[in-house]
């Protein structure tokens, strides 16, 4: 067998911390090889890149998910107890609520949800001298989701309450004050649908029937106990964080939009189902999670290199969407790519690779891409505004990122035929 390359350092924390996106990219072109190890706050970890990487990843037979997540990951962005720490017929069984939530009727419910806040929202705009689209689509997002999941929002609360979903986002990649925030917006956020949770249990309030909160407060195990509230309060957040988290793209598509105006009129005309090609290339080429963590199950051979059982192993996949390999230009925005694509489950992997229904990790595709898709449609034809200057630089050393400006627009024209 041979040698996995190794970056010849003590450790690559800080590295990783100022190289964010690129992190393993560039030490993969540095090395020349798809596959190197390293450390990571001084734990030897093996860093992987490619189609063919992530294949093997998300091999159940493998790889595990059980402590791969870092406790500030934990402590921000996915919680402690929830489906992502899951493995086996826990997690199926667990993932197998979320995705009852995900039928073309209720994704079409959020949608709807979504645009009509979008549209509420927009008359305000038209009378604001600037508005920032990213703090503002957030909140759209928290309104919709809560409201399709069963969880009542005070209308005093609404700005709180997204600040505190969007601070468990930004929190996950720094160890600073981000970092600080996070955790206590995930404490508060716990703490709010736990008792949520308790309340439903305890017929103190109605949970609408195919609701996330009635799923999760009234589901049992197979020995007919209740989940863990804590646990249910954790993956009822795995619904309404993931939904805030899709503004990022959401002001990517605005973004792309207003950097290749040539698109403004195929999406106009959405000929050959345009739109979607155009919101899945703004998936591909824009960072959104930047790896995905797991470890080895037991010792195995891939290749020709030896994986010692219970590594840490880092997927990168902002590199695998932007692989020389498998994407022609990979750094050139061209939504037609995907007219041709093969659909493979593994080399475009924004927010994870394989079976959607098997062992791909994320349960909320599906919403992501429904949601982009129609809110890019609201910005097309029901939107007119502008966009001054204003730095607009997405800063890949920041993990997750977003335009430094979060993408001002002005000069708000919502078309009168949608006015109601």
């Amino acid at each position: 067998m041979a040698n996995i390359p190794t970056e010849p350092v003590l450790d690559s924390t800080l590295g990783l911390l100022r190289d964010g996106y690129q992190f393993i990219g560039r030490r993969c072109d540095r090395l020349q090889s798809d596959i190197f190890q390293t450390r990571l706050r001084l734990e030897k970890t093996i860093c992987m890149r490619g189609a063919a990487a992530a294949e093997v990843f998300y091999d159940p037979e493998k790889f595990s998910r059980q402590n791969a997540a870092p406790k500030r990951v934990q402590k921000t962005l996915v919680g402690e107890g929830g489906v992502q720490g899951l493995d086996g017929a826990a997690h199926r069984q667990r993932k197998q609520i979320f995705m009852a939530l995900m039928t073309p009727e209720r994704l079409q419910q959020l949608s709807d949800l979504t645009l009509h806040h979008c549209r509420q929202y927009a008359q305000r705009w038209q009378g604001q001298p600037q508005v920032v689209l990213f703090e503002q689509v957030n909140e759209i997002l928290c309104r919709a989701v809560c409201a399709w999941s069963g969880v009542p929002l005070a209308e005093a609360e609404v700005a709180q309450r997204t600040l505190e979903l969007a601070a468990m986002i930004d929190g996950v990649g720094n160890l600073g004050f981000r970092y600080v925030q996070g955790v206590q917006a995930r404490k508060r956020v716990e703490a709010w649908i736990a008792a949520v949770i308790e309340q439903v249990r305890a017929s103190q309030l109605s949970a609408p029937d195919k609701t996330a909160i009635a799923a999760f407060a009234h589901h049992r195990d197979d020995q007919g106990r209740l989940l863990d509230t804590h646990a249910a309060a954790v993956d009822v957040i795995n619904v309404l964080r993931p939904t805030v988290a899709i503004g990022r793209y959401i002001v990517f598509a605005a973004l792309a939009l207003h950097q290749h105006p040539d698109c403004y009129l195929k999406l106009k005309a959405n000929e050959d189902n345009y739109r979607t090609l155009f919101v899945q290339e703004v998936r591909r080429f824009y960072p959104f999670f930047p790896f995905a963590a797991a470890r080895i199950k037991e010792e195995f051979d891939w290749q020709e290199y030896h994986f010692p059982k219970n590594t840490l192993v880092l997927l990168d996949l902002y590199g695998t969407n932007h692989d020389s390999d498998r994407w022609q230009e990979p750094e050139k925005f061209w939504p037609e790519r995907f007219s041709h694509w093969s659909e493979n489950a593994f080399d475009f992997i924004p927010q994870g690779g394989g079976d959607y229904q098997k062992n791909h990790r994320c349960a909320g595709e599906w919403l992501t891409i429904k949601l982009m898709d129609q809110v890019l449609d609201f910005l097309v034809n029901e939107l007119e505004y502008d966009v001054p200057p204003q730095q607009l630089e997405v800063k890949l050393s920041r993990m997750p990122t977003i335009p430094a400006s979060g993408f001002i627009i002005n000069n708000v024209k919502l078309n009168t035929e949608a006015q109601y």
